[in-house]
């Protein structure tokens, strides 16, 4: 279900969102087969349930580690370094990943309590160098990455039994 369209509150319409991204892409996963779940049918190869670990690592990155600066096992664990291809590893499996999804949705909501203008931490995600990025900025952009991800996989779903809608 989409959030509530009177939410005023930025910090509750960041929240809401995500949830129900988090909820989509469960919903969009949930009826592919053990095959579709780990097959590519797009150019750039990557597997729908590729695009669910990205984002459990992604929300890992810039929340825990990015804002917060907390040293966690493994920040690119979905593709090993930054800005490489998406991978999946022995041991992966759907039912994990969703709960690491949903953990991590939970941990956002403990993060993100205080002042949305507060800059990350520094010694994480971000080191001495330039300025930091607000609260704010960073729950947008883990934001339009949900939203983004969401859309390709509509996309990858569709290709692989027809089903379509949110």
């Amino acid at each position: 279900m989409l959030p509530d369209d009177q939410l005023a509150d930025t910090r509750e319409l960041h929240l809401a969102w995500l949830d129900y991204y988090r909820e989509t892409v469960e919903r969009k996963l949930s009826g592919l087969s053990e095959v579709e779940l780990v097959t590519s049918r797009l150019p750039s190869c990557w597997s729908p349930m590729e695009l669910l670990k990205h984002l459990v690592f992604m929300e890992r990155r810039w929340l825990r580690w990015g804002f917060l600066a907390e040293q966690v096992e493994r920040p690119w664990g979905d593709s090993g370094v930054e800005d490489a291809p998406w991978r999946l590893e022995p041991g992966d499996n759907l039912d994990d990943l969703l709960a690491a999804l949903r953990a991590g949705g939970e941990r956002t909501r403990e993060i993100v309590t205080g002042d949305l203008a507060a800059k990350a931490a520094r010694g994480g995600r971000f080191g001495a160098e330039g300025e930091p990025p607000t609260l704010n900025w960073i729950l947008f952009h883990v934001l339009q990455e949900y939203a983004r991800h969401t859309g390709q996989l509509d996309i990858a779903r569709e290709l692989a039994d027809g089903a379509t809608g949110e």
